[in-house]
């Protein structure tokens, strides 16, 4: 799987941390969807972090954990959805164009 680069946060921005349960830094990620695939489609965060699903498609896209673990809901074109990434490994998908697929780890 691939770390997340601090620098695909936001457009460029560096880590936007904010505070957990229990005082801990939680930490704010990026992925865009672009070409019909998510980018990175595979990530490897800290459990409790926040991914950013940004649509830079010209059609709606979700980012849809197989697991039920988290949903972005209908994201359209030039708008995001956040969601809060629980422990585990959470394959997800794309409810519009199945064939878009990505896994989210969460240590």
């Amino acid at each position: 799987m691939t770390r997340l680069n601090r620098r695909q946060v936001l457009g460029g921005a560096v880590l936007l941390p904010t505070l957990a349960a229990g005082g801990a830094r939680a930490a704010t990620w990026q992925v865009t969807i672009q070409g019909f695939a998510y980018r990175p489609a595979n990530f490897e965060v800290k459990a409790g972090d926040t991914i950013v699903f940004v649509n830079a498609d010209n059609a709606p896209h979700t980012a849809t954990a197989e697991d039920g673990a988290f949903d972005t809901g209908r994201i359209d074109p030039g708008q995001s959805a956040e969601v809060t990434i629980p422990a585990g490994s959470h394959p997800y998908v794309c409810q519009y164009h199945p064939m878009m697929k990505g896994v989210g780890t969460a240590t």
